[in-house]
């Protein structure tokens, strides 16, 4: 009886390591996924939270000759304050939306 309860845990604890390590391996394959992308400059940074956020988001505004992309709309809205703030204002033609 011992030794089946013995058996059985080592199993256990077997499938364990398997599955928690299937699980790292896939989180620091799409971290070096994003890494890639982030240094080809697929995917930049938004410039409130700090999330990478691809190429094609379609959250973005114009300032000049710079876009802004966002990872939500609360961030460039949280953006628009914040220039405000400053006394800058970026007109409504420059905030482009899909």
């Amino acid at each position: 009886m011992l030794i089946k309860l013995l058996i059985f845990a080592i199993c256990g604890w077997a499938l364990f390591k398997l599955i928690t390590n299937d699980s790292r391996k896939k989180a620091e394959k799409k971290e070096k996924k994003m890494e890639k992308q982030v240094a080809t400059g697929d995917m930049v940074k938004d410039p409130v939270c700090g999330a990478y956020v691809s190429l094609d988001q379609e959250i973005r505004i114009r300032d000049g000759e710079q876009i802004h992309r966002f990872c939500s709309y609360e961030c460039r809205d949280k953006y628009l304050t914040q220039l405000e703030k400053n006394g800058r204002e970026i007109p409504a033609e420059s905030k482009e939306e899909a």
